[in-house]
């Protein structure tokens, strides 16, 4: 198994030396950014890792779509502008921005712990001859980031403030392949900024987080496909399925605990269902419903519904005015 996995990274790592050479390098040059070379050949693999899952979206799952949709679609529009969000995410748009907004502070963050003393940890040597392996270390990387992805979403859920903004996730009511990265950038930003504190401190990698990265993605393509799919009893307990986290946008269910007036909900796994199961917020009825938040369907005392926006500016604004305390 190892060997495959050598053999995959062999390909890619051919694969983007090419698209490098041919295509980002000149491009660099052309635009007088030759003091980037380095930052561009890693961003070339961010590029080539999200045309592949790009490629991917397109072959297996929008067939998988057509094959058992929930439902029809009706608001294409909106599908249209979740398309934007994933073109930008899985491009590379919005690392760009966050390599030359947030990257030099955690540089020189890191660097100055490395200086007085710092050194950096491998979780997966602390197993020698068992972690060390390309697949066992891989796996042990995709369970522990999946507990911080679980812990994320979880405050999400509950801290007012960040609700406000993760609320633009689940405002979509045509849930499809394209809805996960239907997110607020502000929302992004802090979701990354953790997760890169985290691949820092327990040392992994950059090739096995990209690997990390790109799986978690994919997978979360594909349980917010418009795909009635669910794994059967077991099956459901150690994967998450498109049933499994459309509930999670499911109206109420996805987004409150006790009533209205309390935010959590269930099914916050990001790959696993093991943590909501350990913490108890795992819901496991065989129910596809219609999704939303309650706000958008039920008016308030004044009569009116709450608007996510249609457009991405729209959107992306009324998240800050949301923020603000002002929408």
């Amino acid at each position: 198994m190892d060997r495959l996995v050598d053999g995959f990274v062999n390909v890619f790592d051919m694969a983007q030396q090419g698209l490098f050479e041919r295509v980002v390098q000149p491009l660099l040059f052309a635009l007088g950014l030759g003091s980037f070379i380095e930052d561009g050949y890693v961003a070339t693999g961010w590029l080539l890792v999200g045309l592949v899952q790009l490629a991917v979206m397109v072959a297996v799952i929008a067939p998988l779509q057509r094959w058992r949709p929930v439902e029809p679609v009706r608001d294409r529009a909106a599908v249209r502008v979740d398309i934007v969000y994933t073109l930008i995410a899985r491009l590379g748009l919005v690392r760009v921005a966050l390599f030359f907004a947030v990257e030099p502070l955690f540089d020189a963050l890191f660097g100055a712990l490395r200086v007085s003393g710092w050194s950096t940890f491998h979780l997966d040597e602390v197993w020698p001859g068992v972690t060390d392996g390309a697949v066992v270390s891989l796996l042990l990387y995709l369970v522990v980031f999946d507990f911080v992805e679980y812990w994320i979403h979880r405050g999400q859920h509950r801290f007012h403030w960040w609700w406000k903004l993760h609320a633009l996730h689940h405002s979509q009511r045509q849930m499809t392949m394209w809805s996960d990265n239907r997110n607020h950038l502000i929302d992004d930003v802090l979701h990354d900024c953790i997760i890169v504190v985290v691949a820092q401190l327990i040392g992994i990698a950059p090739g096995q987080f990209v690997a990390v990265v790109a799986i978690t993605q994919l997978s979360e393509n594909f349980h917010h496909a418009n795909l009635r799919l669910w794994f059967g009893r077991i099956g459901e307990r150690l994967w998450v399925s498109p049933r499994f986290h459309r509930l999670h946008h499911s109206i109420g269910i996805g987004h409150e605990t006790d009533g209205p007036k309390t935010l959590g909900g269930h099914n916050f796994g990001v790959l696993l269902p093991w943590w909501d199961m350990l913490f108890r917020t795992a819901d496991f009825r065989l129910r596809f419903d219609p999704t939303g938040i309650r706000d958008q369907v039920e008016p308030d005392a004044r009569g009116r519904l709450r608007d996510y926006g249609r457009g991405w500016w729209s959107q992306q604004w009324l998240g800050v005015l949301r923020l603000l305390g002002r929408g």
